[in-house]
């Protein structure tokens, strides 16, 4: 029950705000009218919210695919590592949110630019996580690998790898929980259907009990998302 009170606590000192007219509707609707409109306007929404899954989950799989296989790369080659950890540093200088109209531009108002926006906040904690974690493996580990004559394939898959887990999960759980920020930016700046695109067609309206209801499921999202990553994690001993 202590963990609940920090959420409803909040939630109803909202409601009783709202309740009392001291917040004006239109600027924040009462947590019951957000929660009917949810309920009212399912057939609405839950279109839009299958678009952003689906690039969410794509873009997942594709910063996942391309952050390891980065990280793997840079563990192997010194050159590499050289090359593009400055490149992975630099890139958090850059708010991520200001490349969706150049990619907007590039790949049109399709599921592409969302996709990519996925990536790019994916990318980077998943890198930067597993490559941390194979550059501390413990020097004893190193001793083996140097002792038995390992291939640095076979010492980074067999050796170093299973010691970096731990950091590629930490990594993952971040990057989770920036993915539906990124599809929903890229909504934003240009899109048809998706949640983003729901959420400023609802302010255009001045329907802003719809807004805030696309909003809860952005975050039903995200939590549902973190919580299955977890699950799959701690079953992988990560």
């Amino acid at each position: 029950m202590s963990r609940v009170w920090p959420v409803l606590l909040p939630l109803i000192a909202w409601q009783v705000l709202t309740s009392f007219g001291l917040v004006a509707p239109f600027i924040l609707p009462a947590p019951l009218a957000v929660v009917r409109t949810l309920w009212a306007e399912v057939g609405l929404i839950a279109p839009h919210a299958l678009v952003t899954l689906s690039e969410v989950m794509v873009g997942l799989v594709l910063g996942l695919a391309l952050g390891v296989s980065l990280a793997l790369s840079m563990a192997l080659s010194d050159f590499l590592s050289k090359l593009c950890g400055p490149l992975l540093s630099a890139s958090q200088a850059l708010p991520v949110f200001v490349l969706a109209p150049i990619l907007t531009l590039w790949l049109g108002y399709g599921a592409g630019p969302k996709v990519a926006m996925v990536v790019l906040l994916v990318v980077f904690p998943v890198a930067s996580g597993l490559y941390d974690g194979l550059c501390a493996t413990p020097e004893p580990v190193r001793d083996l690998a140097r002792i038995t004559k390992a291939h640095p394939l076979r010492a980074l898959w067999w050796l170093r790898l299973p010691h970096a887990l731990p950091q590629l999960g930490a990594g993952l759980r971040i990057a989770v929980t920036y993915a539906p920020t990124g599809a929903v930016i890229g909504e934003w700046v240009g899109a048809s259907k998706g949640l983003g695109y729901l959420m400023l067609m609802a302010n255009a309206r001045m329907r802003t009990e719809l807004m805030f209801a696309a909003l809860l499921v952005i975050v039903a999202m995200t939590l549902v998302l973190n919580l299955a990553t977890s699950r799959i994690l701690r079953r992988f001993g990560m």
